[in-house]
């Protein structure tokens, strides 16, 4: 498990142990009616063993070299989620995904962990794309990727069923190359 990426504005990206399960699971209880608006999980995250399996999965993954999960701390609480969704080694490519609690919302914490989650992949894992997937009317996921460069590759149609709806997804994908580009 790699170390804790400092992402900046005090805020934290940890890799989430067990311990974590407690404070995991009350953020879903907290944010769940929101949450299931974008997201396809919530409703299947119902008591801290939930969280705790999810945990285990993502370092499952983790150890894998097919995904990694970072809880985001930020004043000593966790707030949200983010990480690689999976990872692809063989084409250097993963996408992102993320979540955050309603309250942290509007400090500009999840564009400084989506930040972090760039640079810890092009730098470390030396990815060469990396890709970020939203629900086309979900326009605060949507705007993380163009404040960071991402272009927007296209729309899938009907690309997952949430509560009986189907919601296409906006498919955002940034290069290495220009994501360099960017930094300098």
């Amino acid at each position: 498990m790699p170390e804790v990426l400092k992402a900046g504005r005090g805020l934290e990206l940890r890799p989430l142990n067990l311990r974590d399960a407690g404070a995991l699971f009350a953020l879903v209880e907290g944010n769940r009616e929101r949450l299931r608006r974008w997201l396809p999980w919530p409703d299947a995250n119902l008591c801290v063993l939930d969280s705790r399996a999810y945990i285990l999965r993502m370092r499952t993954l983790w150890r894998a070299g097919l995904g990694q999960s970072f809880g985001l701390w930020w004043k000593d609480r966790l707030v949200g989620v983010a990480g690689f969704n999976w990872i692809d080694g063989a084409n250097r490519s993963a996408a992102i995904g993320y979540w955050l609690a309603q309250d942290a919302e509007g400090h500009g914490l999840m564009t400084t962990a989506v930040s972090a989650l760039l640079r810890h992949g092009f730098r470390t894992l030396k990815l060469n794309r990396i890709e970020i997937r939203a629900g086309v009317r979900n326009r605060r996921s949507r705007a993380i990727p163009k404040r960071l460069g991402f272009r927007h590759e296209g729309t899938l149609r009907q690309a997952e069923l949430l509560a009986n709806r189907y919601v296409d997804h906006a498919v955002y994908g940034l290069l290495a190359e220009e994501w360099r580009i960017r930094q300098a």
